[in-house]
């Protein structure tokens, strides 16, 4: 566990240091506080205490955010050659892969917390329905560690960032909305099969306060097989060489 911190907080650091951190924690408040309390249907709009604008905002800005975060965890390092010399040290894939998948998803959860002040704010506007914002946030972090394995997986495929980018978005994108929409399109198994493999079916279920055992079992398979790629990626890396 100890290594696995080391790794995170490495990252970590390199994100601060490069200012890509800085970055995406202005873009994210930006975006997401414009659209939750200026533009659109916004809390004032909607005449009510809640944050399901907010959680519609930061559904789609996460989508773009993430991959841009993970594109260079991975590909960076096979360009510079640092991850042969990563991996000749003693630690494992596993403890490298859950390093850096930790250090964005630590990322990931101080931009949320940033947004606690929408939470506070809508106490003073009326009563709220605290079991759906904090489901919300919920279905943010599990909707980010899918992003965030999938992000991580593409980049050990290539050493070049801009290609891990813009894979990430092909594939997030089928997940994040193709598949919602194509849903609608069919009936029977084939559309129960195409809405069960749509994040938003059960990003959009956890959102609204109802915390359901098969979309908790949909987030931890997506990304423990998106993880499991990459250590498959990584393990016949150090075979070829």
């Amino acid at each position: 566990m100890m290594k696995i911190w080391i790794i995170a907080n490495r990252e970590l650091n390199a994100f601060f240091d490069s200012l890509i951190a800085y970055i995406m924690l202005v873009a994210f408040l930006g975006l997401t506080g414009f659209f939750t309390w200026l533009f659109g249907s916004d809390v004032f709009l909607a005449n009510e205490a809640s944050l399901q604008s907010f959680f519609s905002i930061a559904y789609w800005t996460l989508f773009f955010l993430i991959p841009a975060l993970t594109m260079r965890l991975i590909s960076e390092e096979k360009k510079t050659g640092t991850i042969e010399l990563l991996l000749t040290r003693p630690v494992t894939d596993w403890q490298v892969i859950l390093g850096k998948f930790g250090s964005v998803l630590l990322l990931v959860a101080v931009a949320l917390a940033l947004t606690l002040p929408y939470y506070i704010t809508l106490l003073f506007l009326g009563p709220v329905d605290h079991g759906a914002v904090w489901s919300g946030y919920l279905g943010l972090i599990l909707v980010s560690a899918t992003y965030i394995s999938l992000g991580i997986f593409t980049s050990s495929l290539t050493n070049n960032q801009i290609v891990s980018f813009l894979l990430t978005i092909f594939i997030g994108i089928f997940f994040h909305w193709i598949f919602n929409v194509l849903a609608g399109n069919f009936t029977g198994l084939t559309g129960q099969i195409l809405s069960y493999l749509s994040v938003s079916t059960h990003y959009d279920s956890i959102s609204r306060g109802v915390i359901d055992s098969k979309d908790l079992i949909y987030f931890c398979s997506f990304v423990f097989l998106a993880l499991i790629g990459t250590k498959m990626v990584l393990s016949k890396r150090n075979m070829v060489d």
